[in-house]
């Protein structure tokens, strides 16, 4: 018993109940795992493709009658030869490519739109990689018989009712129209035929488009779901990205040792360096330009005391000892701060000192 319920322990622990991290998010989106609805991109594709049919559909007809009667009254009095054939190839494929541009550039507007809406800006050639999982027939069967195959065969069999609806009542309101057509040209009943296609297209990329507004919410719902994270999940990843203690540690020393550089490069500048002959060393500089008052350009204590001290030597900066006005120095100011108002009298003191013993005086 006591081993049963350890091993339900352990299960229960690794259930993924916790909302993805920000991170985990981050690292799905570059693989292109993202909630996102394929009808929405078939509904904005169809309804921008049906749009700009309704709006360019008479220059189309133009354009395709002028081909043809083309066709007809020049192309079939040349003689067949291999120029003639190259010639008619490339002045039909120029036609045609004028009367579907159109609809491949708002097709492709129309692709992009549909993605940047769900998902905002991505690329990513992830999803591209060969990944031998995609061809295990185990988890293909999985897939065929899970709870998402089930909702995606509903899904179908919606938009095959709804798109079906939609057509028979688009042809039930136009079914008089249609049993005149005998009575009617040629071109208008393709005119017809082009317009009632037209209203079934939009409507049917209207309906599309509602019920992707379904899709996509199941979708998020789905993604959501397979991105949650257990609990150890999310403290090995809050491990990781806090990184391991050895190379925090030598980070933090290699900050250090850089930030120990930049210190000791000021200490040349410094007008004094008051210390406590072998623990605190305290660099002292007075610019009115820059402050009002001494600030501190370097402190240290131990080594770092004994290095300011070396590099104060070797660049003729003035040693004055004062063992409490170092220790009092180094405990309450930092590095960049001006000296506080209660050792000004002190602190001027030694420097009026410096100045005559360098003669600035």
């Amino acid at each position: 018993m006591p081993l049963k319920l350890d091993l339900q322990f352990f299960a229960g622990s690794e259930e993924k109940t916790e909302k993805a991290t920000p991170k985990k998010r981050q690292d799905e989106r570059k693989k292109g795992k993202v909630a996102k609805s394929q009808d929405i991109n078939t509904a904005f594709l169809l309804l921008f493709c049906f749009t700009i049919l309704f709006i360019s559909g008479t220059f189309m007809k133009d354009n395709m009658m002028a081909l043809f009667r083309h066709s007809f009254t020049e192309y079939i009095h040349w003689n067949v030869s291999v120029n003639s054939v190259h010639q008619v190839l490339v002045e039909s494929s120029v036609e045609m490519a004028k009367l579907l541009a159109p609809i491949m550039a708002i097709a492709i507007v129309a692709g992009l739109a549909a993605n940047f809406t769900q998902i905002g800006f991505l690329f990513t050639t992830e999803p591209l990689k060969m990944d031998l999982k995609k061809i295990d027939p185990i988890q293909g069967a999985k897939k065929v018989f899970s709870a998402r195959a089930l909702v995606e065969l509903v899904k179908s069999l919606l938009k095959i009712v709804f798109i079906g609806a939609i057509t028979f009542l688009v042809i039930w309101i136009y079914k008089d129209d249609m049993m005149m057509l005998a009575f009617k040209t040629a071109e208008n009943a393709i005119g017809f035929f082009g317009e009632i296609t037209i209203i079934m297209g939009i409507s049917a990329a209207i309906a599309l488009l509602f019920l992707s507004v379904f899709d996509y919410t199941y979708q998020k719902y789905d993604f959501e779901k397979n991105i949650k994270m257990s609990k150890k999940d999310v403290k090995d990843e809050h491990k990781n990205m806090e990184g391991d203690p050895q190379i925090k540690s030598k980070i933090k020393e290699k900050q250090r040792d850089m930030a120990t550089q930049r210190m000791m490069s000021e200490v040349p500048a410094a007008d004094v360096v008051i210390t406590n002959p072998t623990h605190y060393a305290i660099a002292v500089k007075y610019d009115e330009a820059k402050a009002s008052a001494p600030y501190i350009v370097a402190k240290g204590a131990g080594q770092i005391a004994l290095k300011i001290k070396e590099v104060a030597k070797s660049n003729e900066v003035v040693t004055v000892e004062n063992r409490p006005l170092a220790r009092s120095l180094y405990e309450v100011i930092e590095i960049g701060d001006v000296i506080p108002e209660e050792f000004y009298q002190a602190v001027a003191e030694i420097l009026a000192y410096v100045y005559r013993l360098e003669k600035k005086i």
